[in-house]
């Protein structure tokens, strides 16, 4: 498989989609043949089952359901968007992917991390090259992420508890993949955590 596949991940509210925008951007600019996408969605399937997960009430649905219509999606994503790009010799950056599931399924939402994993290697089977953890104070990222009002804020009002169990199990993933995930301070404006996570991303391009 030939391209790079860089994804971006942290809690709700953290800045990682305005970063993977500010990215994609710079990445055309300097010539690079870019695909920017998100999860849940990236392809028409999987956008029809992203609204079933983040609109509507919290207790909607259980953990175990929604690691399953995550990865239903995800494996839409991946056979429509991902790998076709990627075989293209593209440039993959997506807002989310099995990081996301693995933090928020499998460790703050519940401890079903084994599940996660299990699915995982059998319905995905792929990891990113780069993953980019925006890293930010849970009160700060929950506060901008209902100020949004996207009316995509289902796990935003699973309250501030959830929100610090999110950064924390995000903190632990970066432990756990050293080789591909990577913290980035994401205090301050989009420009300076743009210039802190640039140079991790053109070290990757050489």
């Amino acid at each position: 498989m030939s391209g790079l596949f860089i994804t971006f991940e942290g809690a709700d509210g953290s800045g990682k989609s305005t970063q993977a925008r500010l990215l994609a951007e710079r990445l055309r600019v300097a010539g690079h043949d870019v695909v920017l996408t998100r999860e849940p969605g990236g392809s028409p399937g999987a956008e029809e089952i992203r609204r079933l997960l983040v609109e509507g009430d919290p207790a909607r649905w259980s953990p175990e359901t929604e690691i399953l219509l995550f990865n239903a999606a995800r494996r839409d994503h991946l056979e429509r968007t991902i790998l076709p790009a990627l075989a293209s010799d593209k440039i993959v950056i997506s807002d989310r992917f099995a990081d996301s599931t693995r933090v928020y399924q499998g460790a703050a939402r519940a401890d079903l991390r084994s599940v996660v994993d299990a699915l995982h290697s059998l319905i995905i089977g792929h990891e990113p090259d780069l993953t980019l953890v925006i890293d930010l104070d849970a009160a700060t990222g929950l506060q901008r992420g209902l100020a949004r009002q996207s009316g995509e804020d289902r796990f935003e009002e699973l309250g501030p508890d959830f929100q610090s169990r999110l950064r924390a199990g995000y903190r632990a993933l970066a432990h756990e993949f050293p080789n591909r995930a990577i913290l980035v301070d994401g205090s301050g404006s989009p420009d300076d955590v743009a210039t802190r996570l640039w140079p991790l991303v053109a070290a990757r391009l050489t």
